[in-house]
């Protein structure tokens, strides 16, 4: 497995909360484990079915995979389902999907709407090469495009790329603001903990799937085991966004 050399050891600077020693990668791997094969057991006749949806209304392969970069600066490969006609191996690895993007396919622009084109990383989940939480993986060529750009960006290599995030539970997806998604990566590597994980999965099938914020939610992740500093608060704005406040 390839890495890629990019970092500095100002990048690398040990953060209190994540190198908490082997327990903390322990506990990591064991609900990631657990978790991916509860979720890959239980939505397996939905898998099937969509691996059929794709391959009887669009030439091409049922699975798109793709080169991201992982924990310490790892390349793996990342799989999804396919919600795109085949092109450019070259122009997907440089080029972001955007809303209404002409390339995707009529079941793609479902699957990626509902976010179910994202199961199969349940299996990146197993092998090790990802997590169920944390930052979302990038392109090799963002990657060296942000790491030099940011300072602090390759912080969020520090733990394993993750199916979903902090920065994607408060609404931060694809072509988003990169400041503001490694300010929510780099608070998620301060904060972790069990419980803001199960947090973060809540929001995002809360908000993802369900697709409304009705603010009972924020009351119960409120009342929940808080993982947050002092002077943190979850607040809902008019658009029903999730953002974190520090106080």
């Amino acid at each position: 497995m390839d890495t890629i050399r990019i970092f500095s050891r100002y990048d690398f600077e040990p953060s209190p909360k994540v190198w908490v020693g082997v327990s903390y990668f322990i506990a990591k791997r064991i609900f990631d484990l657990v978790f991916s094969s509860l979720v890959l057991l239980l939505a397996l006749p939905l898998l099937l079915a969509i691996a059929v949806a794709i391959k009887l209304t669009s030439a091409g392969p049922i699975f798109f995979t793709q080169e991201r970069v992982g924990l310490t600066g790892q390349i793996f490969k990342m799989y999804k389902f396919r919600t795109m006609r085949i092109g450019s191996v070259a122009d997907a690895d440089a080029t972001r999907a955007v809303p209404n993007d002409p390339r995707r396919t009529k079941i793609g622009a479902f699957l990626r709407h509902t976010g179910l084109d994202e199961l199969p990383q349940f299996y990146n989940v197993l092998k090790g090469d990802m997590s169920v939480v944390g930052p979302r993986p990038e392109m090799l060529f963002f990657v060296r495009k942000f790491s030099a750009e940011l300072a602090r960006y390759n912080s969020r290599h520090y733990v394993k790329a993750g199916i979903t995030g902090w920065a994607q539970a408060n609404g931060l997806r694809g072509d988003t603001s990169i400041i503001e998604r490694v300010q929510y990566d780099l608070y998620y590597l301060r904060h972790w903990s069990i419980g803001f994980d199960l947090q973060i999965i809540l929001l995002t099938v809360f908000r993802g799937i369900v697709n409304k914020t009705p603010i009972e939610l924020a009351h119960f992740l409120q009342a929940a085991a808080n993982p947050f500093s002092s002077g943190f608060r979850l607040t809902f704005s008019r658009q029903g966004c999730v953002s974190c406040v520090l106080g």
